[in-house]
């Protein structure tokens, strides 16, 4: 079943390639969308694809690359938007 998140992503997130290493899991397990920095220093991401790849995605982004270091993940279900890829946006 394709399913739709957004996932919002809180602590030393931006400036530790969190945006690169997130796309790269995206290619990696075939899930479309984006994802962007947010003024206050967390990191957003919607995110679509099947169930099974979204949960190995959603729980990357609990730990993301080596130097990052997550405080708190928030996921939610939302309508579905169709993308065709996964972008890093500015």
């Amino acid at each position: 079943m394709v399913k739709h998140l957004n996932i919002l992503v809180s602590g030393k997130v931006q400036g530790v390639f969190f945006r690169a290493s997130t796309k790269e899991q995206a290619d990696q397990l075939g899930v479309k969308g984006f994802v962007r920095n947010e003024p206050n220093g967390d990191v957003y991401i919607e995110a679509e694809g099947e169930e099974d790849k979204l949960k190995l995605f959603s729980d990357w982004c609990k730990h993301g690359p080596n130097r990052a270091l997550v405080d708190s993940v928030k996921v939610e279900e939302s309508d579905f938007k169709n993308f065709v890829s996964f972008e890093v946006r500015h």
